[in-house]
């Protein structure tokens, strides 16, 4: 596969972001040319630091709702990759008509543009939790009913539908990734996601309260995620153009409870403490067939192999600055108006 990719020229929307950050060092291994586009509303910055003397490697610091500047970022790039948007339901909530102009208004605005500017290939990175509520006793795939139950979702379900809709008439050949919860280490690290803020708060010796412990949800790992966009971009055309793919492993699907007690296999009598009544209603597993079947993609890491490893580092002090450190989440939007 990364074979495949050298010589190409990637932008990459949102490439220092706790995907972003992994997918941009994964394409420049490849051989890439890369482009970043990201305004660094979390004052991240520094999750690219380590590649930002890497050769091939660009930076445009903007807002993808600016069209001058969306297209100077696109410079000679092939391919986009659309991963930038206010992530998860809580910053969804607290900035709701941002998230509207952001993730659904900008990105359908990018989707006009791509032809103009003479792109081939476009990722949209969506996400799985576009499926709300489904019987977990039955996969969701491709097909199932979307029912959101955030502002997030419908976000996305909205630029889903503007791409597949333009999927016959674009030159640009477009594709919807609905990715998994993710999670794993990345040079902007998140510990606002359950498996990762799970384990860093049991290992950090807290109590841990658990809402709705028994409901269920799909993971995938950042680095995984980043496997996923590459493989889409190597692919046939005719394989991806206007197609959605689920990304994530039919395996690494567990309700709270269970990655509870994946955690708890490294530690010596946590506390943890399950309550019921969530606001977040949302319990389904997915489907991941299809993007094995068509584009032979698998996943490499496991939240069983990757929880002991954050536990210890825990232990080690590595994060040690974590507690009120707005820096390991999406909790604010710092700059963009």
């Amino acid at each position: 596969m990364a074979d495949d990719l050298a010589g190409r020229s990637v932008l990459v929307v949102g490439g220092a972001g706790y995907v972003g950050s992994v997918l941009v060092g994964r394409l420049l291994d490849a051989g890439c040319r890369v482009h970043v586009l990201d305004q660094l509303v979390y004052d991240n910055g520094f999750a690219l630091a380590h590649l930002l003397d890497r050769d091939g490697l660009s930076l445009t610091r903007g807002d993808l709702r600016d069209e001058r500047t969306f297209a100077s970022a696109v410079g000679d790039a092939e391919d986009v990759v659309l991963l930038a948007s206010l992530v998860g339901d809580p910053i969804c909530k607290k900035y709701p008509e941002l998230a509207r102009q952001v993730n659904a208004d900008g990105a359908k605005r990018v989707l006009d543009a791509l032809d103009r500017l003479g792109v081939r290939r476009f990722v949209f990175t969506s996400t799985c939790s576009n499926y709300g509520i489904h019987d977990p006793d039955s996969l969701a795939d491709e097909d199932s009913e979307l029912n959101p139950q955030s502002l997030y979702a419908e976000t996305k379900i909205d630029v889903e539908r503007n791409l597949l809709d333009g999927a016959g008439t674009m030159t640009a050949a477009g594709t919807v990734l609905r990715i998994a919860t993710a999670y794993g280490m990345s040079p902007r690290m998140r510990f606002d996601l359950t498996v990762s803020q799970f384990a860093r708060e049991l290992a950090s010796g807290a109590e841990l309260l658990v809402y709705d412990a028994d409901t269920w949800r799909p993971y995938c790992h950042v680095r995984d995620i980043a496997k996923a966009v590459m493989t889409v971009l190597a692919a046939p055309e005719d394989a991806v153009r206007g197609e959605v793919f689920n990304v994530g492993d039919d395996g690494q699907q567990f309700t709270k409870r269970m990655i509870v007690d994946e955690v708890s296999k490294h530690l010596t009598s946590p506390e943890v403490e399950y309550r019921e009544g969530d606001t977040d209603p949302r319990n389904y597993r997915v489907s991941f067939a299809k993007i094995a079947d068509r584009l032979g993609f698998w996943t490499d890491n496991t939240v069983q192999g990757y929880v002991g490893a954050l536990v210890a580092a825990v232990q080690a002090g590595v994060f040690a600055d974590v507690p009120g450190n707005p820096r390991y989440g999406n909790y604010e939007v710092r700059h963009l108006a």
